[in-house]
């Protein structure tokens, strides 16, 4: 048993060379050091042992640092952790920050430098819980407002349905071409409705795995499974009074899409291994870039769940049909990501927004801010040119450069191609680029065929 007046620090690294001299630096400060060597291990500890610190790896196998962060930060989140990263990894500790995490540092480190982390970190008066973000009142203004745009005809008529259907709490599918802001969608349906001041719960499920996507949804009871060292709740649970967003519906299996029916249809739901029933009222939003009515003509998608969740149903347009909004999402973005980069706003050479107004942009939203990012490294006294973007050129076959927005999966599959393409094949480069996990783009490569 630790001694109360020690700090007790717990090391979670798959290196046995780093966990020896992290126990050697923290012993010979008069620090507890516990050892795991993986994150799985680590939170069978946390359910145990008494911890004031957790000193984290980012990769790891199975779950990883920011799994291990996720349930930290959920059921212990009085304890601070300090993530450790490769230095060419450093926007994983950044969005580990982000997410929580109360510091990172970059390996390889000094031992007395994160021994004085730790303590700084220890000595600070523990944080109260803050409210979440979602759960703060509905934002003034329209949902122009929040996602950007509405010069074009196409996309003021869909912001006009958003703000309509928005003020109702009926389940929305939101469809779009990956890269439109169905996210953001989301978000504004949620922040205008009745139920703003309940929580906003978001779940990946195209990047879940199968496996652990009901215990995610569901939540389980403590023994249900291997490393269920305690009760957990779902996201279905934590998503009461609010909003549950479903993204990348059309990926989930036949047996959760039977679990997910029975929750809308009932609005109960049970932990995995338990047997009661808990009733759950929130409204539903699922997004796709899918054909989910093809899916349901295959047998891949249940017909019924289909219609459960199509109560409303609104279509984001392509950043190809909705190019007047380019000019005002260019002006908006670099001055967003100038100001994250601690830089005076930025401009653009009337030549450089022609390059953009042209391109027919396959990634949509998501592509023109990253080649803006990419811009504001390359660009001199502040003003992006066309030579600082690097832009790919569209096949002239691809779905974007003829203008069939209708088949989005053939437009999601052509973009994958080009991405693993300019990656060399390299498939974690490929899911960097397009801004997707790496479980998303095997699992995309697989669905699609790719490589066959």
């Amino acid at each position: 048993m630790s001694n109360p007046n020690i700090p007790t620090v717990l090391v979670v690294d798959d290196d046995e060379n780093i966990l020896q001299v992290l126990e050697a630096r923290l012993l010979s400060s008069g620090i507890t050091p516990l050892l795991a060597d993986r994150a799985e291990t680590a939170l069978e500890m946390l359910a145990n042992e008494p911890v004031d610190c957790i000193v984290s790896d980012i990769k790891m196998p199975g779950m990883g640092g920011h799994g291990l962060l996720k349930e930290v930060l959920e059921n212990w989140p009085h304890i601070p952790i300090i993530m450790l990263t490769a230095h060419g990894t450093i926007p994983d500790a950044v969005s580990s920050i982000q997410a929580g995490a109360a510091d990172y540092l970059a390996k390889p480190f000094d031992g007395k430098e994160l021994i004085r982390r730790i303590r700084a970190i220890m000595e600070k008066p523990a944080p109260q819980p803050a409210a979440k973000p979602a759960s703060a009142p509905a934002p003034e203004g329209s949902a122009s407002d929040q996602i950007w745009g509405g010069e074009a005809p196409a996309m003021a008529r869909f912001l006009e349905l958003l703000e309509r259907v928005a003020r109702s709490t009926v389940s929305v599918l939101l469809l779009g071409e990956s890269g439109t802001g169905k996210e953001m969608a989301a978000r504004i349906l949620h922040d205008h409705s009745p139920r703003a001041d309940g929580p906003f719960v978001v779940v990946d499920c195209g990047s879940t795995q199968p496996t652990l996507l009901e215990s995610e949804l569901f939540g389980h009871v403590k023994g249900s499974f291997t490393h269920a060292v305690k009760d957990k709740k779902g996201l279905i649970e934590e998503a009461d009074g609010g909003t549950l967003f479903l993204d990348e519906i059309g990926n989930i299996s036949h047996e959760m899409q039977t679990r997910l029916l029975r929750f809308l249809q009932e609005g109960t739901i049970r932990r995995v291994g338990d047997t009661k029933e808990r009733t759950v009222t929130c409204r539903v939003i699922a997004a796709t870039n899918a054909n989910l009515p093809a899916k349901v003509r295959e047998g891949e998608f249940r017909e019924d769940l289909y219609y459960r969740l199509k109560v409303v149903t609104l279509t984001i347009p392509p950043l190809r049909e909705r190019k007047e909004d380019i000019p005002v999402l260019v002006d908006r973005f670099l001055d967003s990501l100038s100001h994250e980069q601690g830089q005076p706003g930025a401009s653009i050479t009337d030549a450089a927004m022609t390059r953009l107004m042209e391109h027919p942009w396959p990634g949509n939203v998501r592509e023109l801010k990253h080649t803006l990012q990419g811009a504001l490294v390359f660009c001199r006294d502040n003003r992006v040119d066309v030579q600082d973007m690097q832009i790919e050129p569209v096949p002239t076959d691809s779905p974007a450069a003829t203008g069939d927005s209708l088949s989005l999966e053939a437009n999601e599959k052509q973009t994958i191609i080009r991405a693993l393409e300019h990656a060399n094949g390299v498939k974690k480069d490929a899911a960097d680029a397009l801004g997707i996990s790496r479980r998303a783009i095997h699992y995309k490569i697989k669905k699609y065929g790719i490589g066959e």
